[in-house]
């Protein structure tokens, strides 16, 4: 067994035949990816990796598949799932994931590729654990295994371990959530995993945390401007290269990507990155709710491509260069669906009907969608005006306008 110090949990320990999976050379790299990004940008500490939220999400996972009572070999499976569930992210995590589904056609959790050949399979071979199950539990299907639930569901570890672990380096108050008491509470039904009624509380807990932790960490627009400018950065990267290492890139770290990138072919990507670098950030020129522009409206342009389109449709209009003015339309918040059901007295019922905090909270996070629109300082009044005129944007009234 060995034993690593952690600043989230304490001890976390890891069996040692598990050592071969933790020392591969992809759980490796991510000590070098961070977390959230550009998060550090506006919370100094948030320089935590995706390799300690790995080792949170494997002890967690640890601990539910022994609560659960489960065989050693599904503990097992169940570890080494939490363990590998990251390793398909791109470089600075959730900034390069559109890149990665636009162009490579997959999400950071196919890891397939990775654990169908090269060491990993033979490591995961070794401990007679199937690739194939891993897959499933790390992309969710219940098909093929009912206890997924425990790597990828509405109250999985790793939501658990992300948001303990993100408040605690970013100094939010925000993520606290019982981790432990979700963890005594839950149980395995016919169906996969139920809550049972005791821990309906400590769900409602990491919901809040969620519906926080959105706006003030994960989808700050300090980071949304740093992460829209790394992604034109790559953008215009890629047409340089015309595309010919794409998938070499979404296998970099991060500095490996940033070095890339400071040393691309395009002029625009090289200025890109080493103003991020220099956090000479771009600002708000546009930065509007669903209250201002329409959802059908703002839907047609989530493609990379689209979005690229309209930021060169303002900079014409406004008679700037093509990358003076980036456009952030993020993915509309789905709203939060609590499958785990909860065991009240003898029979199941849904989570909804016995707490009604989720219908507030839905609509707190359809509120807080925002569109950007990015552009430098001397710019932004310029921008703005093309920016509505162009895309018909609904103007505020003086007591809604934004304070910039």
């Amino acid at each position: 067994m060995k034993t690593i110090q952690d600043p989230v949990h304490g001890y976390v320990e890891v069996d040692k035949k598990i050592i071969p999976v933790l020392d591969s050379p992809e759980v490796q790299r991510l000590r070098y990816v961070k977390q959230l990004g550009f998060a550090n940008l506006v919370y100094p500490g948030a320089n935590h990796t995706r390799f300690e939220h790995s080792l949170g999400a494997m002890h967690l996972a640890g601990l539910m598949a022994k609560s659960l009572s489960l065989e050693p070999q599904e503990v097992l499976l169940a570890e080494v799932s939490a363990l590998l569930h990251d390793i398909g992210h791109g470089p600075f995590s959730h900034a390069s994931e559109q890149l990665m589904e636009e162009y490579l056609h997959h999400s950071h959790q196919e890891i397939a590729e990775y654990v169908n050949n090269g060491y990993l399979n033979e490591a995961l071979c070794a401990l007679d654990i199937s690739p194939d199950d891993v897959c499933a539990m790390v992309e969710g299907k219940e098909d093929n295994n009912l206890i997924t639930g425990i790597i990828h569901g509405d109250l999985d570890v790793d939501r658990m371990d992300y948001l303990l672990r993100d408040a605690h380096y970013t100094g939010a108050p925000y993520g606290t959530v019982d981790v432990h008491r979700l963890i005594r509470n839950t149980t395995l039904g016919e169906k996969g995993l139920v809550l049972r009624e005791n821990g309906i509380n400590a769900a409602e807990s990491l919901l809040i945390a969620r519906t926080i932790m959105r706006p003030s960490v994960y989808f700050h627009h300090v980071s949304r401007i740093a992460e829209t400018m790394v992604t034109y950065a790559a953008l215009e990267h890629i047409e340089a290269t015309e595309g010919k290492d794409i998938g070499e890139l979404m296998r970099m770290n991060d500095a490996e990507f940033s070095i890339a990138l400071s040393n691309s072919p395009s002029e625009e990507a090289r200025k890109l990155i080493g103003m991020i670098y220099r956090r000479q950030l771009y600002k708000r020129a546009v930065y509007i709710g669903m209250d201002q522009v329409k959802y059908s409206t703002a839907q047609k342009f989530v493609e990379l491509k689209d979005k690229k389109s309209i930021a060169e449709k303002v900079c014409k209009e406004a008679g700037l260069d093509r990358t003076e003015v980036l456009v952030d339309i993020p993915p509309f918040p789905s709203p939060m669906k609590i499958d785990v059901l909860v065991r009240n007295h003898n029979e199941l019922v849904s989570l909804e009907e016995l707490s009604p905090l989720i219908r507030t909270l839905n609509m707190t996070r359809k509120s807080e969608w925002r569109m950007g629109i990015y552009t430098s300082g001397e710019n932004r009044k310029t921008v703005e005006q093309c920016a509505y005129d162009l895309l018909n944007i609904e103007r505020p009234t003086k007591q809604d306008k934004l304070v910039f």
